[in-house]
């Protein structure tokens, strides 16, 4: 995998996974509205949708890494698309028996399998190239997964927000069976895809980590994963995110409908919040590193994430949804550039580091729940955005001083 073309082939195997990860994870912003009008749902009930699915990565984590230490990342990655197709399944059943809590356990088995997805590609895309470029690399990634998001955003709120009524909620639920027998054969078919790819090979532990020797020594020396404090430091700056990123995707619905828009206009706007982090993708492409450091981006996105949360709760109508959807941009490169900062130095504990980032994303699970708790304890969706602004300061921490910490 030395040479530049090489890498294209398993890039692009690396994109589509991207892409189905997309798919899956941002319809969620649609469920929960989905979801909130069919079983007549509070805010904190209705984010456990975000909770069943990202709670997974923390219970996973660990597993999965061992999973692909047995099975490779090609084998791991058919594997956990067939896991991710049982998840999309249950919708079935669900559906028919009008059961909640059934659809929660289709989401958190789906989670289960994109943790294996997240814990293979997304150091995979990191060992692709130089690692100065990974944050290039990862943002391409991110433009087709955000794309994903975008149609099944615009395909499922179409489907399932458009014209709904609260007459019949088994009705209403009777919606969801179709596009999840779909989804089902579509995962099952990329499985057999990629089980049978040639041009995804496996990565020697050599290939894993393309640190400078003295890193790779430093690493060696150590006995624990835990004695890298970018490391530890970068997991809870990817909680931060993850969950930011969440509340800002997949609370824009219900906050739109709160705010008195009908539901046949609020279902658009999860998609202004992907349309503004591909903008931000695309720039991150451009710009990184070029003309700027992914820490340099870092720390810009977090002042940018603040300045913009400030202005969406002091503001009205739809200038504040629009701020929501511009905390899109402003995510954008805070994925790709904390993977590469915190795994820098690792060495042979790339693999395990790699799970307790995947670990980090369960801000996506618990971080909006606490969102949904506030917002009804106060009364208020708007006012419970204040959340968002501890998440932005340590993310500017973590870019500013957190990142050059190698030792406790």
């Amino acid at each position: 995998m030395s040479k530049k073309n090489s890498y294209l082939g398993p890039l692009f195997i690396i994109g589509i996974l991207f892409f189905v990860m997309g798919f899956v994870t941002w319809v969620n912003g649609t469920l929960i509205t989905f979801f909130k009008k069919a079983f007549s749902l509070d805010n904190t009930s209705s984010y456990l949708v975000t909770f069943a699915f990202f709670i997974s990565y923390t219970v996973m984590a660990i597993p999965c890494s061992m999973v692909l230490k047995k099975t490779g990342f090609k084998n791991g990655m058919s594997l956990a698309l067939i896991v991710m197709a049982l998840g999309t399944l249950i919708f079935i059943p669900a559906a028919e028996m009008a059961s909640y809590p059934l659809f929660l356990v289709g989401l958190f088995t789906i989670g289960i399998g994109l943790t294996v997805l997240q814990t293979a590609s997304n150091p995979y895309a990191t060992i692709l190239g130089p690692r100065e470029s990974a944050a290039q690399r990862i943002s391409i990634m991110g433009i087709a997964n955000k794309t994903a998001g975008i149609f099944s955003q615009i395909i499922f709120g179409k489907l399932l927000l458009a014209g709904a009524s609260s007459a019949d909620p088994k009705t209403e639920l009777d919606k969801v069976a179709m596009p999840y027998l779909v989804l089902t054969v579509v995962l099952v078919a990329l499985a057999v895809i990629i089980k049978m790819s040639k041009g995804l090979v496996e990565v020697s532990e050599e290939e894993e980590d393309d640190t400078p020797l003295a890193a790779q020594q430093v690493a060696v020396q150590k006995t624990s994963v835990l004695q890298f404090p970018n490391l530890v430091l970068g997991v809870l700056a990817l909680f931060c995110y993850v969950g930011a990123e969440v509340i800002a995707g997949d609370t824009i619905i219900s906050y739109g409908v709160s705010l008195g828009f009908p539901e046949e206009e609020a279902r658009l706007f999860g998609t202004y919040t992907l349309y503004g982090m591909m903008f931000g993708y695309v720039l991150g492409i451009v710009l990184i590193p070029k003309y700027v450091s992914q820490q340099a981006y870092l720390k810009f996105s977090a002042i940018l994430g603040l300045i913009v949360t400030v202005i969406a709760i002091n503001s009205t109508g739809f200038t504040s949804v629009i701020c929501i959807a511009v905390l899109g941009f402003a995510n954008a490169v805070i994925w790709p550039a904390l993977w590469p900062l915190a795994l820098s130095g690792l060495g042979k504990f790339t693999k395990i580091a790699s799970a307790l980032l995947v670990m980090g994303i369960s801000g996506g699970a618990i971080l909006p729940l606490v969102y949904g708790s506030i917002a009804d304890s106060i009364g208020s969706t708007q006012q419970a955005y204040w959340i968002l602004v501890p998440l932005y300061i340590y993310m500017l921490y973590f870019g500013l001083v957190g990142h050059k910490k190698k030792s406790w």
